[in-house]
């Protein structure tokens, strides 16, 4: 059976956007039950010089992955948390270990 660490062991394994989890995988982390699983997303314009990075920050509980959080790699850009999230206390801390996997990512 896959897990976060080994998105590829399961062929079953999807984003919360419905793509398979090993579509774009950066690496993962966790907070107490939770798992989180981060995700490019690809550059907005590939053709373009200056092209922005977006990425999708899915958690699971136990209950199947659920969309986090949406970035960019735009530092003027504002992250979009999905309903709870929004101004969760752990929005910061997690942003932190985002920024860490995409400097030194897992795959």
């Amino acid at each position: 059976m896959g897990s976060p660490r080994n998105p590829g062991d399961d062929p079953y394994n999807l984003r919360s956007d419905g793509k398979p989890g090993v579509d774009g995988y950066v690496g993962d982390f966790r907070r107490g039950p939770a798992a989180f699983t981060l995700y490019s997303l690809g550059a907005d314009h590939p053709g373009r010089p200056n092209r922005i990075i977006g990425y999708l920050l899915d958690v699971d509980d136990g209950a199947g992955p659920r969309e986090c959080c949406r970035f960019t790699d735009d530092p003027e850009d504002v992250p979009e948390w999905s309903g709870a999230w929004q101004g969760d206390q752990w929005c910061a801390w997690l942003l932190e270990q985002c920024r860490a996997l995409i400097a030194d990512p897992e795959t």
